[in-house]
């Protein structure tokens, strides 16, 4: 049986290691993800009266169109209904637009390194791809510019930009968007919204979708909101760009339960405030670590940080693994001596930066 070729150069997504395994490999009582950028403080009260409420309903297929959810994401975001599209979390819609758009006779341009699931989709429609690095661990928008021609469907921009931290200021993305041509799709990806909002120069993306109708504002509810098992995400954008795309959705792709859990997140605002307090103290935890010990980090807006340790980051990992702590390393992130962290509650971060002391003193005593 004969795949597509393009698929014999890709590997499955490969997350991190099960915390039960780690136990049982290390022989550990207590073992904790700080991985994956999930929040710590799991999801609102609220959410899990509502989940428990729509376990009566699990024999039911979930409303295809997400007409409730539609409504109160409309009011939230302050859109018209038909500018929405929701995916199994903001992964699917990612696929969604890369399935619509993407073909062996286009190519797409995006920053490097960044959100792998951008190339990984890609690779998969036989686009060619077009990787404009990183400068200073942000997105060269420039020299993304240059790399767009009569072919490019899809230009990206992650920011905040996973895994630096970084976002685009407003100034520098209108600019950028008056010069992308209109055959061309803006993509913002904005994953990690919630943390950066505050930010005077945060630039508002929704308010451009009028005047750029070659723009989709992607969000999630898997960070801030605590909902990343239950994967819900959504697109913004142009109604008409919608329409066109809408096909590539499959039928039933979120579920009852995400549907419901997202409506009441929403109302609960005053939990997310609370979060992005607790995760802007806990970034200062890392910063004032790293600036005791001089190691270099990106300013995060999101709820991780990158640390460059100088060491290969496959070794920071493993020494914080073997004592119950699972973070990622940044040989798989493009950044080979550098780790991942997420921002824990203060308890776990202050356990996690005792460790890294710890490994920081050892490898000084060898040099």
């Amino acid at each position: 049986m004969k795949v597509k070729e393009q698929l014999l150069t890709l590997s499955p997504y490969k997350p991190g290691k099960p915390i039960e395994e780690v136990k049982r490999e290390f022989n550990l009582d207590r073992v904790v993800k700080l991985a994956s950028n999930e929040n710590p403080y799991g999801s609102s009260a609220l959410v899990k009266e509502a989940i428990a409420a729509e376990i009566e309903n699990m024999a039911l297929y979930p409303d295809g169109y997400a007409a409730e959810l539609r409504a109160a994401v409309a009011k939230h975001v302050g859109v018209e209904q038909d500018q929405l599209i929701f995916g199994n979390g903001s992964d699917e819609v990612i696929q969604i637009i890369c399935r619509a758009l993407l073909s062996a006779d286009t190519n797409t341009v995006m920053p490097t390194p960044s959100f792998p699931q951008y190339k990984h989709n890609a690779v998969i429609e036989g686009a060619e791809i077009r990787e404009v690095p990183l400068r200073g661990g942000d997105h060269d928008l420039d020299a993304m510019l240059r790399a767009i021609d009569e072919n490019t469907t899809i230009v990206w921009v992650c920011s905040p930009n996973n895994p630096t931290g970084t976002y685009v200021k407003g100034d520098e993305l209108i600019s950028f968007m008056k010069q992308v041509p209109k055959h061309t799709l803006i993509v913002m990806d904005e994953a990690y919204f919630e943390y950066a909002a505050d930010q005077a120069d945060y630039p508002n993306t929704v308010e451009f979708l009028n005047e750029y109708e070659n723009l989709i504002v992607l969000r999630t509810f898997s960070k801030a909101y605590g909902l990343a098992s239950l994967r819900i995400g959504y697109g913004i954008a142009n109604e008409s760009l919608l329409q066109k795309i809408e096909p590539a959705r499959e039928p039933f792709n979120t579920s009852r339960m995400a549907q419901k859990a997202a409506i009441v997140a929403l109302e609960d605002q005053a939990f997310i405030e609370e979060c992005k307090k607790k995760n802007e103290e806990g970034l200062q935890q890392y910063y004032a670590f790293c600036d005791k010990n001089g190691l270099n980090y990106y300013p995060s807006f999101t709820n991780f940080v990158l640390i460059d340790f100088g060491r290969q980051g496959d070794e920071v990992f493993q020494f914080l693994l073997q004592r119950g702590f699972i973070v990622r390393s940044g040989n798989a992130l493009g950044f080979p001596t550098s780790v991942r962290i997420t921002v824990g509650t203060k308890e776990q971060n202050e356990q996690i930066i005792e460790l890294l002391q710890q490994f920081v003193n050892q490898a000084a005593a060898k040099a």
